[in-house]
């Protein structure tokens, strides 16, 4: 039987812990077998105190920083490595595991090896008629979103989503996507081991979508697997912080990711997106954190952490750029807010860019 990790990095989640704990070891697994890594990032209430007293089967790995979901994640994958397991299944706190999600994902990761992770349909809480994610998508500009955001489940069946193929076996359908939602996410050991941790300079936010671009410029897939199911009590969050966060983060991963010739040619409009993006964060009150940005990429140190990270990916890569991005989105879609002005002028702007640039980069 394989052994799977199961990964919970907590701050401060203690009210979640009952449920997810219980969803996890109500309804073991029946065909592997699963050890929960409970890694806390100093949290202020019980949630420590709570999984020692009720679930003394459970590891815990209590950290006195709140080093955020990257270096978080690290922790837990390097107690895996350590210990000679196979998979590690990332999941929020805020989750529920439905039954035999857990055996569904396994048995499809084993099917290739050309397989890094794979990802369960996310449903929300309590609303679980509704989809929070069948796999997430990347914009070319290094935006992330989830696919199928708020759409109704019935639509998102199996034989229905998009990127859909018969296998070569003719007995399931397999369902690539760009990157798996660190939320509810299960990938190999072995390919981690050969790539490479998350990147712990993010500290949160696109962690998962540059761990899955990597993926693919090492020849690797990402999949959803839509028969494994788990619920997630989504909460939309607008902070400043997150602000900051995802605008460092994009551009980190898009310097770091793709190749000189893509960069120069989505130049034009990275440049009118961030003449945007700075007039955005002005009417919001966030131009604080924009300056910030643009600090953050002053720094000499910035710079050699960001080359040497750069260095290392481009120098490993076994897959160009033509073959990665003909399924990256030119649209930005199931945003929290709706806004006219996206739906209706940018979308249409920069996906008729992407459109004449995406023919120039695939030739």
């Amino acid at each position: 039987m394989k052994k799977v990790a199961i990964i919970i990095v907590n701050f401060n989640g203690q009210k979640y812990l009952p449920g997810l704990l219980g969803s996890i070891f109500n309804n073991p697994p029946q065909t592997v077998n699963q050890q929960v890594i409970f890694v806390d990032n100093a949290s202020h209430d019980e949630s420590v105190e709570y999984v020692r007293e009720n679930f003394s089967q459970i590891v815990v790995l209590e950290q006195e920083i709140n080093w955020g979901f990257a270096k978080g994640n690290n922790l837990g994958i390097k107690y895996a490595q350590a210990h000679n397991f196979d998979y590690v299944f990332l999941l929020n706190s805020d989750a529920l595991l439905e039954v035999g999600c857990l055996d569904i994902l396994v048995n499809r990761i084993e099917q290739s090896n050309q397989i890094a992770a794979v990802q369960s349909k996310i449903l929300l809480w309590p609303l679980t008629d509704l989809i929070n994610s069948v796999g997430n998508v990347i914009h070319y500009l290094g935006f992330g979103y989830t696919n199928g955001h708020k759409t109704p489940n019935t639509i998102h069946d199996p034989a229905q989503l998009d990127n859909t193929r018969s296998s070569s076996a003719g007995q399931h359908t397999i369902n690539e996507i760009n990157y798996c939602s660190g939320a509810a996410c299960l990938i190999k050991l072995e390919v981690l081991n050969k790539i490479g941790l998350f990147n712990e300079g993010f500290f949160m936010y696109h962690e998962d979508l540059d761990l899955g671009w990597r993926f693919l410029l090492s020849g690797y897939k990402n999949q959803v697997v839509p028969e494994a199911i788990v619920y997630h009590k989504y909460e939309f969050s607008r902070s400043i912080k997150k602000f900051y966060f995802m605008e460092r983060n994009r551009w980190l991963v898009i310097l770091a990711n793709y190749d000189l010739r893509t960069l120069l040619l989505i130049f034009p409009a990275l440049l009118v997106m961030e003449i945007g993006l700075f007039i955005f964060s002005f009417k919001n009150g966030w131009w604080r954190e924009k300056i910030k940005i643009y600090l953050y990429f002053l720094k000499p140190t910035s710079w050699q952490k960001l080359c040497q990270t750069r260095r290392k990916i481009q120098s490993s890569r076994i897959v160009k750029d033509r073959e990665i991005v003909v399924n990256f989105s030119g649209v930005i879609e199931h945003q929290e807010v709706n806004s006219w002005l996206m739906e209706k002028v940018i979308n249409k702007i920069f996906n008729a860019y992407w459109l004449v640039i995406k023919k120039l980069i695939i030739w």
